[in-house]
């Protein structure tokens, strides 16, 4: 499953963009509702390094299969909440021919 760079950067793509979501909509209300600070802490790392990952992953696909421009608009896209799901619909509506 994940052996090309294609699917490598879908997984990636989904765990960050629900790691974003746990840090908005759980992580984020925590903290400044409930008084805990640590959930902040300990997802925002979490993101953190899965945003690293994503963008490494996204440089890498970038290259391998010669998106220009598309590879601005799906880090764009990774910037807002919920923008995983658009990154997934833009790249499954024409996947490369060719994975490595």
């Amino acid at each position: 499953m994940l052996s090309d760079t294609f699917s490598r950067f879908r997984l990636i793509s989904l765990i960050e963009g629900i790691s974003f979501l746990i840090l908005v909509f759980i992580a984020m209300p925590l903290k400044y509702m409930a008084g805990i600070p640590l959930a902040v802490k300990i997802v925002g790392m979490a993101h953190g390094v899965l945003f690293i990952l994503f963008v490494i992953a996204l440089i890498m696909a970038s290259k391998r299969y010669k998106w220009k421009f598309l590879s601005f608009q799906l880090f764009v896209y990774s910037l807002i909440p919920f923008g995983f799901i658009l990154i997934e619909k833009i790249i499954m509506k024409n996947p490369p021919k060719k994975l490595k």
